[in-house]
């Protein structure tokens, strides 16, 4: 069965006035053949689900923006208030969070295969992808087996090796998960992760609004990632970030990734933690800033 296929954008005022939003429909419920790409309409093929929710923001050079687990892309608030009127903005919410909430999370592979068809919808020559956490490792698979679509890549905070015993980190947290609905429990955890006060509000929101199969898949998949084959021979460049206030692990993590990819640079980031992005958005919006000048078509 052929799902309603469609692309929905919520382009924010920030830069370019009031929000709008644009669906384009074909008569058949499917979207309308792009002739210029040469891309058939969704109709001729089946649609995986409805498409995770993506606010563009801006016009210029595509950088795509992968939140972590427990979030959304609110996560890039700070970010994006960083990084010139010259980048165009791409920002899902991913699979079974934030304003995607309403579908599970699956897989990392499913989700690249989504990813795929965001950045040929607003990004077809290709885009700057950086991703936090659960992203960073979304990041790393798309620049690994999409190279043509990713001009360069960023990845903060990013677990890239199977850890032990996965079987009773999930058993654990299948247990534990109804916690997460309780506000007192999210509030210890926001505060673990960085979480500012006025940003609160919207991660207990997700919170409360992440199911126990998205818990369980996200956390999973994280657990068990490795880098992708295809990451030795990534040909863009690539910046490694870790909050110098991590644990041992990520940072051996950091090091691992920067040296499966010789050409990758390696950035410790002093006085952060687990929130690169919340508590140093400038830093991360400069790597993103030297990597676009940097881009050779």
């Amino acid at each position: 069965m052929l799902a309603r296929c469609r692309v929905v954008e919520e382009i924010h005022g920030r830069r370019s006035g009031a929000p709008a939003t644009r669906t384009r429909p074909d008569a058949r419920g499917g979207r309308e053949a792009d002739s210029r790409m040469g891309r058939p309409s969704c109709s001729s093929r089946p649609a995986l689900t409805v498409p995770m929710h993506t606010e563009v923001d801006g016009e210029g050079f595509p950088v795509l923006m992968l939140h972590g687990a427990g979030v959304s892309g609110w996560l890039w608030g700070p970010v994006r208030k960083a990084l010139p009127s010259t980048v165009k903005m791409i920002v899902p919410d991913l699979p079974g969070f934030g304003r995607s909430a309403d579908r599970a999370y699956v897989s990392h592979r499913r989700t690249v295969r989504e990813l795929s068809d965001v950045l040929h919808d607003h990004a077809p020559q290709g885009a700057h992808v950086v991703g936090f956490s659960l992203g960073a490792q979304l990041a790393v698979l798309l620049a690994a087996e999409l190279p043509h679509l990713v001009r360069g890549v960023v990845v903060i905070s990013a677990e890239t090796k199977p850890l032990p015993l996965p079987g009773p980190t999930l058993a654990l947290l299948a247990v534990s998960a109804p916690l997460a609905r309780r506000r007192r429990f999210a509030v210890a955890q926001a505060r673990q992760l960085g979480i500012p006060e006025h940003l609160m509000e919207q991660y207990l929101r997700d919170s409360v609004a992440t199911s126990r199969s998205t818990l369980l898949s996200s956390v999973g998949e994280n657990i068990r990632f490795g880098l992708p084959v295809g990451w030795s021979t990534y040909p863009g460049q690539a910046a490694v970030m870790v909050g110098a206030g991590e644990r041992t692990l990520m940072h051996d993590f950091a090091l691992l990734t920067t040296s499966a990819l010789p050409a990758s640079t390696l950035h410790t980031v002093e006085g952060a933690a687990h929130d690169i992005p919340l508590s140093h958005p400038d830093v991360v919006a400069s790597v993103v800033r030297r990597q676009i000048r940097e881009w050779v078509p």
